[in-house]
């Protein structure tokens, strides 16, 4: 069994992107820089912008925090508006959730498309569709990434994407039936309206969980030798869980992320790697 080890990949990839970084900042003088706007005090939300912030700090990325306490929708737009004018920030997050009383899609639908790196601006997301060139959702695509780095190819494989979450399910789907490196696949994109689900995993070479319940996909649901990546992290009295029954899967699968440690620190490592990506657009690197 090959254990995904997405902390790993992702340190290696932090490496990758300072030693670049480097290069480029003494050449145009500057860092890339990513502004990450947190409103309110949500302690998941926090934990989440100090992960980035640290992730910022090892590839030399300028963070560029703005934690408001409380503002109004005026407010906030206010904001989006200021940075995306901003040249020296390339990259523009705004983490969610946020506060009831925003219109969170009216904030994303603001961020300038080319500062979009969190890639949910209809811009990108009409992109992605095309098979065009745009910043992609940095779930799905450090979830192929991280295939790409361990060798898996769902090339000619069936896929099973469980959940269509517009964030994880949707775009991932969309991507791993794309004509490309790491795609080419036959997609099932399953959901709560999906009968037989059972039957429909029992059938794929290579399973995405991204439900939000806790050990859903379980060993009976799953055929001999097939990938399995665990997009879920769900709490629990007994701790931590992903949407997999890990201990259930890991003699019968031929590969599987674990959780913690697998797709959540590729996400953050994507996250950086679309910030780069912005930088060299905006200097034409």
């Amino acid at each position: 069994m090959i254990l995904l080890d997405g902390k790993e990949t992702a340190a290696t990839i932090r490496a990758e992107i300072r030693e670049e970084v480097d290069k480029l900042e003494a050449k145009y003088g500057r860092k890339p820089g990513l502004a990450v706007v947190l409103v309110g005090e949500d302690p998941a939300s926090q934990v989440y912008v100090r992960n980035k912030e640290r992730a910022c700090e090892d590839c030399g990325i300028r963070s560029i925090p703005h934690r408001l306490e409380t503002a109004s929708q005026l407010e906030l737009e206010g904001l989006i508006h200021e940075l995306n004018r901003d040249v020296t920030v390339d990259g523009i997050l705004v983490q969610l959730p946020l506060p009831k009383g925003l219109d969170s899609q009216k904030i994303l639908d603001l961020i300038d498309p080319n500062k979009d790196v969190d890639g949910f601006h209809p811009v990108n997301v009409g992109k992605m569709s095309l098979g065009l060139p745009g910043f992609q959702p940095c779930t799905p695509a450090g979830v192929i990434n991280l295939l790409k780095r361990y060798g898996l190819d769902p090339a000619c494989k069936k896929a099973v994407v469980i959940g269509r979450s517009n964030i994880v399910g949707k775009p991932l789907a969309m991507m791993l039936s794309q004509s490309g490196p790491c795609a080419n696949a036959t997609v099932t994109l399953c959901h709560s309206r999906t009968p037989d689900l059972k039957a429909e995993c029992l059938e794929a070479d290579y399973i995405f969980a991204a439900i939000g319940k806790p050990k859903f996909v379980t060993a009976d649901m799953v055929k001999e030798g097939a990938v399995v990546v665990d997009v879920g992290i769900n709490r629990t009295d007994e701790g931590l869980a992903g949407d997999c029954d890990f201990e259930g899967l890991k003699d019968k699968v031929h590969a599987i992320t674990p959780v913690p440690g697998g797709v959540g620190p590729m996400t953050i490592a994507q996250l950086m790697v679309n910030t780069l990506q912005a930088f060299k657009m905006h200097v034409g690197a």
